[in-house]
This record gives structure tokens, C-alpha cells and sequence, in this order.
């Protein structure tokens, strides 16, 4: 009776959290949870996708893990390449003239992939047509939706919000990450049980999916767009803005500075790109070739994501208990007495196995971001009370810091295994789901030390005139370290403790050039 009401019970415990969250931060501009809803939706296709993209290429088309790696690479190259682009277009057109278009641009990529065509030549055309589309809008909307959350702060009575507020963007955005994983293997489930296709064939209809978000995504954009009018840029706007803001253009020689400084960030972050994105390549390959297929008991509940989400909201509440005043308060209470409430009857039976299918383990790393905000803003909000608040570029070196220790973890848990097969992907072993969840939390850490901070530091630092192109340049580091993720791709094969190993010691060197350029970056942090 009570898995009948689960799900309706978690919808309404979603409303009032998302209740609760306007009632707690009202100070930030209104136009954040807009622009950020509008992103939620846009990433929840984008994630359904990427969460089976590198099986469906074996699966479909029979790529090894060579021809998957430089196919996985050189799409994450591009989408994240093109904002560049975008950034020089919004610059001169409008940022929101952009982002209208590329969600359009990415509709119709979406519906490209939606069809399934085989896996023969023309079927493999068509899809780089369709990933061509996806890469082109993403370019055009992503980075452009961020530079007008930059702008929502640019007013004086938000200016000390900015950090907390894209914390609190890349939370929401996380949101529709989460919930990919389990939509991509639901209504491929579906797929073949319902409605007779294959395997292969039902991935085109995660892939559709996608259509409907963006969809979803458009509408949010324009029903909440009052809320986010005056930071909208058009040709002329942007002349005039300019024109007033003349003063606060640094001189030649700081314009310069800050280029230069935000230019080592970017060297830097690539190669966070390079390890983080491995949770769409070596990491998927790790949990369906090396990672245990059930799981039973308490540790089961975790891969579902309506259990995860009743701890999203047990956390927030519990936040919200110290925090926040008045009904907002009370929503807290409501939340962690219906989620424990929730969770209680969640607890399956001793000998009740779950399966496991290996996108599933995507959904941890949007899950901690959501749970980590508000621990994260809460602590950076309390070191800034006390004068100790580190400055950005010193979070991006702790952030390179972690992650080289995430890998440091998989390593030590491969002692011993076998290598991998890089044509035929065979199960080789059952290693604990935690051991995976264990990386993806400490993975989780490192971003949000380096990923919100460092676009806000981009948003920040860039000189006026330039600032969409230096939002475009963090997107090219983006790229160049989406395009290194197929090296390990590539050593897939090899004993599994060099490919970790080699991803913890890149993570550890970048760390170390950062601290060593540290007095220089914090000049203009």
C-alpha cells in the first residue's frame, strides 16, 4: 500500500521544500530561481542522455572503448568549446536573443537521436548530426544563462550574494541531473517490456526524453522572464550599459591583469574536466564491468531516488530547524517528520534484492552537490563573518586537492582486479556499490569547490567588455579537459590502479601550480 503512495507522497514533500527554499534565501534577486529552473530542465535532457551515451555506443553500434572515447570526448569537446562562440554572438546580439536559439538548436539535435535508424553508416551520420545540433545549442544557451546570473549581482544590495547565489544555481541545476539516471532506465524498461524493442532501440527513447525538457525548459524561461528583464542584453542595451558603467572599467593595465589571471585559472580546470568527466566514461564502465548487479538491505534504498531525495529534504530541514524563522521553520519540521516518516517505510526486507544497473551510479554526484550546498554556503558564510573566508582561486586549489584524493580511493579498491576488456566490456568482478559512492562523494566535494566558485570568480574578475568572452574561455578549458577525458578511455585495458593512478597524479600537479601562482590570483580574487 505504501509504494502505491510513495511516489505521490514525494511530490508533495518536493512542493514544500521548494517552498521552503524561497522563504530562506529571499535575499537573493528573483530572477536566480528562474534563470535556474529554466536550467534545470535543459540539464535533466542533457543528463538522461549522457547517462547511457557511452553504453549506447557499444551497445548499438559495437564501438570498443577506443572509437567510445574519442566519440564521448570530441562531443563534450564541442559543447563545451561553442560557448566561446556564444559568448562573442551574446556580446554583440543579446545573451537572451542566445539562449532562445540554442534551446531551439538543441530541440531538434535532441529529436535527431530520438530516432532509431540501426547501427549501420547512416545511422552513425545521423547521430553526429544530432550530437553537431545538441553541442551548437548548449553553446548558445549555456554559458549565456550564466552570465546573466553574474549580472542579477551586479546591483550593490546583491553584490555580497554572488558566491551563495550560483551555490545555490548549480544546486537547482543539479536537481534535473539527479532525476536523469532513473528516467533514462525507466522508460528504457518501459521500452522493452511494454512496448517489445530491444535494448539498443530503447535507448533512442531516453534520448527523447530530452525533447520534452527542453520544451520544459523554454517555457519556464519566458513565463518567469519579468523576473530577470533588466539583465537582459540586446545590441543597444549593452552600448548603454557600457556606456554608464565607463567608469568602472579598469585601467588597460588591470584589464590586462585580470585576463592573464583568469587564463591560469583556465589552465587549471581543464584538468579537473579531464578527471571529473569520468563519470560519463571510465567510471560507467567501472560500475557495469567491476561493480556488484544488486544489492540488498539498507544499502539498497540509496539507488533509489525517491529515498534520496527524502534525504535531500531531512538535511535542508535540519538546516532549516537553526536557520530560518516563521513558517519557513515550520516547513522544516513538516519535511524531516515525513521524510523519516517516508524512509521508515522505504526499508526493504533482509532478503529483498535490488538491481543494479550501471547509469544508475550517476545520480550520486547531482545528489551530494544538493545535499553539500547548503553545508558548503553555510560554512564559507560563517568563515566570511570571521574575516577568514578563503578567496576563489584557494577553493580551486582545495578543490584539486580532493579530487586527486577521490582517485587516490579507487585506486587502493582496485588492488588485485583484473583488466578490463576494452572490446567486449565483460564483467569482471562484483566490488561494493559503496566504493563507487564513496568516489562520487569526494568527487562532489572538489566540485563544488571549483565549479560555481569558479564561474562566480569569472563573472567577477572579467573586465566588463570581455565578459562573455571570458565566460566562453572557462568553457574552452571545459572543452580542452573534456577532449583529455578519452585518455584514460583509451588506457582502458591496462591494470585499472595505472588508470586511476594517473588521474589522481594530474589532479595532485595542477593543485600544486595553482598554490604556486597564489599571491598573484588573489590580487584580483
Amino acid at each position: 500500500m505504501f509504494e502505491t503512495l510513495s511516489t505521490p507522497i514525494i511530490v508533495g514533500l518536493f512542493a514544500i521544500w521548494f517552498c521552503f527554499l524561497l522563504l530562506s534565501y529571499k535575499g537573493q534577486p528573483k530572477g536566480l530561481w528562474t534563470l535556474a529552473l529554466a536550467n534545470t530542465g535543459e540539464r535533466f535532457g542533457y543528463y538522461t542522455m549522457l547517462a547511457v551515451f557511452v553504453l549506447f555506443l557499444h551497445d548499438n553500434f559495437g564501438f570498443d572503448s577506443g572509437w567510445a572515447s574519442e566519440t564521448f570526448s570530441n562531443f563534450l569537446f564541442v559543447v563545451y568549446l561553442l560557448p566561446l562562440v556564444g559568448g562573442m554572438l551574446a556580446d554583440k546580439y543579446g545573451y537572451s536573443k542566445m539562449v532562445v536559439l540554442g534551446i531551439m538548436i538543441m530541440f531538434f539535435g535532441y529529436l535527431i537521436l530520438s530516432v532509431p535508424l540501426g547501427g549501420a553508416t547512416p545511422a552513425i551520420v545521423a547521430m553526429a548530426a544530432g550530437l553537431l545540433l545538441v553541442s551548437l545549442g548548449t553553446g548558445l544557451f549555456k554559458g549565456n544563462l550564466q552570465v546573466m546570473v553574474g549580472d542579477l549581482y551586479n546591483a550593490p544590495e546583491f553584490a555580497d550574494k554572488r558566491d551563495s547565489g550560483f551555490s545555490l544555481f548549480y544546486m537547482a541545476i543539479n536537481i534535473g541531473a539527479l532525476f536523469a539516471p532513473t528516467a533514462a532506465i525507466k522508460i528504457m524498461e518501459w521500452a522493452q517490456n511494454s512496448l517489445g524493442y530491444d535494448k539498443a532501440d530503447s535507448y533512442h527513447f531516453a534520448f527523447a526524453v530530452a525533447c520534452v525538457s527542453v520544451i520544459a525548459s523554454i517555457v519556464i524561461y519566458y513565463l518567469g522572464k519579468r523576473t530577470f528583464a533588466h539583465v537582459i542584453g540586446t545590441t543597444k542595451k549593452a552600448a548603454v550599459s557600457a556606456k554608464s558603467q565607463e567608469a568602472e572599467i579598469p585601467e588597460e593595465n588591470d584589464t590586462k591583469e585580470r585576463i592573464v589571471c583568469l587564463c591560469l585559472v583556465f589552465a587549471v580546470v581543464i584538468f579537473f574536466w579531464m578527471a571529473f568527466h569520468q563519470n560519463g566514461l571510465t567510471l560507467t564502465w567501472f560500475a557495469d564491468e567491476y561493480t556488484a548487479t544488486t544489492s540488498t538491505g539498507i544499502e539498497s534504498m540509496m539507488f533509489d531516488v525517491r529515498n534520496l531525495l527524502a534525504l535531500i529534504f531531512i538535511v535542508y530541514g535540519l538546516f532549516g530547524l537553526f536557520q530560518s524563522k516563521g513558517l519557513a521553520r515550520l516547513l522544516a519540521v513538516v519535511m524531516i517528520v515525513a521524510a523519516v516518516f517516508f524512509l521508515h517505510n522505504m526499508v526493504p526486507g533482509a532478503d529483498v534484492e535490488t538491481a543494479i544497473s550501471a547509469p544508475i551510479f550517476q545520480q550520486f554526484n547531482p545528489c551530494f552537490v544538493v545535499i553539500l550546498t547548503p553545508v558548503s554556503v553555510a560554512l564559507f558564510g560563517w568563515l566570511a563573518s570571521k574575516g577568514n573566508e578563503p578567496k576563489a582561486p584557494v577553493k580551486i586549489g582545495l578543490g584539486m586537492l580532493v579530487a586527486a584524493v577521490a582517485y587516490l580511493l579507487l585506486l587502493m579498491s582496485s588492488v588485485g582486479l583484473p583488466a578490463a576488456d576494452p572490446v567486449n566490456h565483460i564483467h569482471q568482478a562484483n566490488v561494493g556499490p559503496s566504493v563507487l559512492v564513496r568516489t562520487y562523494l569526494i568527487l562532489t566535494f572538489a566540485e563544488l569547490l571549483l565549479s560555481p566558485i569558479g564561474i562566480s570568480f569569472v563573472t567577477k574578475v572579467s573586465p566588463v567588455k570581455y565578459k562573455g568572452m571570458m565566460m566562453g574561455g572557462w568553457f574552452v578549458a571545459t572543452a580542452i579537459g573534456n577532449k583529455l577525458v578519452s585518455i584514460p578511455g583509451h588506457m582502458w585495458g591496462m591494470d585499472l590502479t595505472i588508470v586511476w593512478g594517473t588521474l589522481m597524479a594530474i589532479c595532485l600537479l595542477a593543485a600544486i601550480f595553482i598554490f604556486s601562482i597564489i599571491k598573484k590570483l588573489n590580487k584580483v580574487a
